[in-house]
């Protein structure tokens, strides 16, 4: 009978060590692409109405996080706006949402069910408000509205928030100089252009679709809204958010010969609650951050996405998930 010799110690470890490399090379080769730790389960994303662009962010985005979180189930949640949002998340109809900053302060000082457990995500991109009228109005400001038949954003979205504080800064009642047509982006274009309606509010990224389709069209124009920032502040609480804006040339170009107009804009925020498992908040950051590119080609403001300005969510403090990928991402 023959008998094998035992390897030498130095050989019998190489082989060992081989070996233990081919089995765990084998295994990270069967592991899914998102890798061990990568989150999984359902979650809900809040939105918007169908033709604005919350709701065209967040099919972009849906889409980024299937290749980057494959396990994670990932349903899109129509809505008016931003205080339809807040309440869908602390309701938990929603587990993130986009809303507007001046609509979270607002939320916050009311003292809303839920608002101490509000947190951020991220900054995304600004709102800028824009008041539409047709070519041959005599609109030029705000107030020149009253007695007019203006359409202010459905109940709920962050539109008709703002727009109730742009009355008041214009020294308008709200409920009796103008005749408020409490419907959204989806209903206000077709209004104006079958003549229902004189002018209506919208506050969304630039350039909103159904703004510019409207513009392509149907001669608009967009009306200034510069004079009424002092104003605006001066009414303290959430008003402090917005901030003096400008609306490029070419925004709407047919709408604005080829002129800027002067606005207010305002910050959104991807938002969610303290309750949200921190893993799944960091991963979702993570895509956020790194989907700019290819979201900002549809959703232009979304390019101002990056890790220096992601971070500054007043009046929200980051989530503990969210702070981790942005001190784990620093360079």
């Amino acid at each position: 009978m023959v008998h094998s010799l035992p390897l030498p110690c130095g050989r019998r470890a190489l082989q060992l060590a081989v070996a233990a490399a081919a089995v765990a090379g084998l295994l990270l080769w069967c592991l899914p692409p998102g890798g061990p730790q990568a989150p999984g389960g359902r979650v809900t994303l809040a939105t918007g109405v169908p033709t604005g662009v919350y709701a065209r962010y967040g099919e972009l985005l849906k889409q980024d996080l299937a290749h980057d979180l494959p396990d994670l189930d990932v349903t899109l949640s129509r809505s008016e706006g931003s205080v339809d949002n807040i309440r869908k998340l602390v309701s938990g109809r929603a587990e993130f949402t986009i809303a507007a900053a001046d609509a979270v302060a607002t939320y916050q000082v009311a003292g809303g069910p839920g608002a101490t457990g509000l947190r951020a995500c991220a900054r995304l991109y600004d709102d800028y408000m824009q008041l539409v009228v047709p070519k041959g109005s005599k609109v030029r400001s705000t107030r020149d509205l009253k007695g007019l038949r203006v359409g202010v954003g459905a109940d709920g979205s962050g539109v008709q928030l703002i727009t109730r504080r742009l009355m008041r800064a214009a020294k308008l009642d709200f409920d009796r100089d103008i005749h408020a047509e409490r419907v959204g982006i989806d209903t206000m274009p077709r209004l104006l252009e079958s003549g229902k309606l004189d002018a209506f509010f919208w506050s969304g990224g630039l350039p909103t679709t159904a703004v510019k389709r409207l513009a392509d069209r149907f001669p608009v124009r967009l009306v200034q809204l510069g004079d009424l920032v002092k104003p605006l502040h001066a009414q303290g609480r959430g008003s402090r958010y917005y901030r003096a804006a400008v609306m490029p040339a070419d925004a709407y170009p047919e709408a604005q010969d080829d002129r800027a107009v002067k606005t207010i804009a305002v910050a959104n925020l991807l938002v969610t609650t303290d309750r949200e498992d921190p893993d799944l908040t960091r991963a979702m950051t993570r895509t956020v951050i790194d989907s700019r590119d290819r979201i900002g080609r549809e959703v232009h403001d979304a390019q101002k996405v990056d890790l220096r300005t992601a971070v500054f969510t007043d009046p929200l403090p980051l989530h503990e998930g969210a702070r981790r990928y942005y001190v784990s991402a620093k360079p």
